[in-house]
C-alpha cells in the first residue's frame, strides 16, 4: 500500500507534512523579491479582505507589508508526489528516537496534558504523537512568514481561491490580536504553529486553554496548540477509552478480498473468524472495525476502529493515521509492530537497508541516518560508493551491494 501525499489537499487542519521528513521542512526562510504585478493584486485584495470584516489597521501592518516570495511559489509547483510504503513511513514517524522523545515531551508536558484530556476527552499520546510527527514535538514549526506565503499563492492563482480564504482567515487571526504579523510563521502553504493549523482550521478549533487571552499556538510552550489539537478531535467524534486501532493475528482461512477500510463488522464477527490481537488476546469491542493488511498475509495486520477515521478527519491518510495511531501506543508503553513487512522489490528487509547505511556511512558515504528508508541521501551515497568502486553508478540497493560492503 502506497499513499501520495499532497499538501493542503489532504487533512483540514495539516498542510504540511511531508511524506519525506514527517514534519515541516526547517531551513533558512524565503526572502521577498520585488515584483509589481504582486503588488498591484494585493492592492485589488484590500478591497475584498475588508468587505470580509479586516480593520483597516490589520489590513496597513500585514497585507501592507506582505512581500512576494518566489519559493513559496516553485514549493508549490514542484511538489514530488511521494510514495512511501508503509514500512517506511512507520519507520520515521513511529521510530525508536521520535518514540524516545515523545515520552519525554508527555512527562515535562504532563499536567498540562492531563488537563487537556480531561476537558476534552482525547488521550495525551494521541495528542502528543500528532504534535511529534506535525513538528517533531515543536521543534520544526516552520519560518515563512503566513500572511506573505498565503498572499503569494493566492496571487499566482493555481490554487488562489482556496489561499485567497485561508488568507482572509489569518488576518482575522490578526485582527483578534491572537498573534503579530512577526509571530505569524509557518510552513510555505500556511499551516502553523505546533500541530500545523491552516488558518480556517484554526478560527474553527484553536482555543485558549492556558486561559491569557490568546490562541497562541506559536509559542514556546505548546499548550494552547495541543489543547486545541484535543477541541479538533473531540469535535470531529473522539470516543474517550477507545483505542484508535491494533496489529491483529490473521488466520490462513480469512478471505483477503473481505479485508478493507470499506468493508467493516463488529469485532465479534471478526472474532469468529479467528481474527485476535497480535499477542493472541480477543479483539476490543469498539464499534465498526476494518481490517487491514497493506502487506499482505507476509507484512502486519490492523484492526480499525472508528477512532481511526477521526484522526483521519485531521489527516485523510491511510499511513498517516496508522502513523499517529502506532506512535501513540508507542508513547503509552507499547512495543513496536510484533510482525515485519517483508522483503522490498529489491530483496531487501528494513534491517538489511539499516545496515546497508550504516555500512556505507562507515566507508565514508554518509547517508545521514540509517532509519531503513532509502532516501535521496542513501540514494548519493550508493552512487558515490559505485563511482569510487568502479562499479555501475544506479543509486539502487540491492542485496549484492550489501554483500560487497559487509
Amino acid at each position: 500500500m502506497t499513499i501520495a501525499r499532497r499538501p493542503f489537499l489532504l487533512g483540514l487542519a495539516t498542510m504540511a507534512l511531508s511524506a519525506c521528513n514527517v514534519g515541516p521542512i526547517a531551513g533558512t526562510a524565503p526572502r521577498a523579491v520585488a515584483n509589481p504585478a504582486f503588488d498591484a493584486w494585493r492592492r485589488s485584495f484590500r478591497p475584498r479582505a475588508a468587505a470580509a470584516g479586516i480593520s483597516a489597521a490589520t489590513l496597513d501592518r500585514a497585507l501592507g507589508r506582505a512581500g512576494y516570495l518566489p519559493e513559496v511559489i516553485e514549493k508549490d509547483r514542484n511538489q514530488t508526489e511521494f510514495t512511501r510504503s508503509l514500512e517506511d513511513y512507520l519507520a520515521i514517524a513511529a521510530s525508536d528516537e521520535r518514540a524516545s522523545t515523545g515520552r519525554a515531551m508527555l512527562a515535562r508536558h504532563a499536567r498540562s496534558l492531563a488537563a487537556i484530556e480531561a476537558r476534552y476527552g482525547v488521550e495525551a499520546p494521541v495528542v502528543a504523537a500528532i504534535w511529534g510527527l506535525e513538528s517533531r514535538y515543536g521543534a520544526r514549526r516552520g519560518d515563512i512568514p503566513v500572511v506573505s506565503a498565503l498572499a503569494t499563492l493566492a496571487f499566482d492563482g493555481r490554487r488562489g481561491r482556496f489561499f485567497e480564504g485561508q488568507l482572509i482567515a489569518a488576518l482575522k487571526i490578526l485582527d483578534r490580536g491572537d498573534v503579530t504579523p512577526a509571530r505569524m510563521t509557518g510552513s510555505w502553504a500556511g499551516a502553523m504553529g505546533h500541530t500545523q493549523f491552516i488558518p480556517t482550521s484554526y478560527l474553527a478549533y484553536a482555543v485558549d486553554f492556558d486561559g491569557d487571552g490568546r490562541r497562541d499556538i506559536w509559542s514556546e510552550d505548546p499548550t494552547d496548540a495541543l489543547a486545541s489539537t484535543a477541541a479538533y478531535l473531540q469535535r470531529s467524534g473522539w470516543r474517550h477509552g477507545q483505542p484508535w486501532g491494533t496489529e491483529v493475528r490473521l488466520p490462513e482461512t480469512l478471505d483477503l478480498a473481505r479485508t478493507g477500510r470499506g468493508r467493516k463488522q463488529e469485532a465479534g464477527a471478526w472474532s469468529a473468524q479467528g481474527v485476535t490481537r497480535a499477542d493472541g488476546r480477543p479483539l476490543p469491542r469498539a464499534g465498526a472495525t476494518a481490517i487491514l493488511a497493506p502487506a499482505g498475509r507476509q507484512g502486519p495486520a490492523f484492526a480499525l476502529f472508528p477512532n481511526f477515521e477521526v484522526i483521519l478527519r485531521y489527516n485523510n491518510a491511510v499511513n498517516y493515521g496508522i502513523g499517529i495511531g502506532h506512535l501513540s501506543d508507542r508513547l503509552a508503553g507499547g512495543p513496536p509492530l510484533s510482525r515485519a513487512f517483508p522483503p522490498d522489490a529489491t530483496g531487501m528487509t528494513l534491517e538489511d537497508r539499516k545496515d546497508l547505511q550504516r555500512r556505507l556511512t562507515a566507508a565514508g558515504f554518509d547517508t545521514e541516518g540509517t532509519d531503513g528508508v532509502i532516501g535521496p541521501k542513501t540514494e548519493e551515497a550508493i552512487r558515490a560508493y559505485q563511482a569510487r568502486n568502479g562499479l555501475p553508478v544506479t543509486g539502487t540497493p540491492s542485496p549484492a551491494l550489501l554483500a560487497r560492503l559487509r
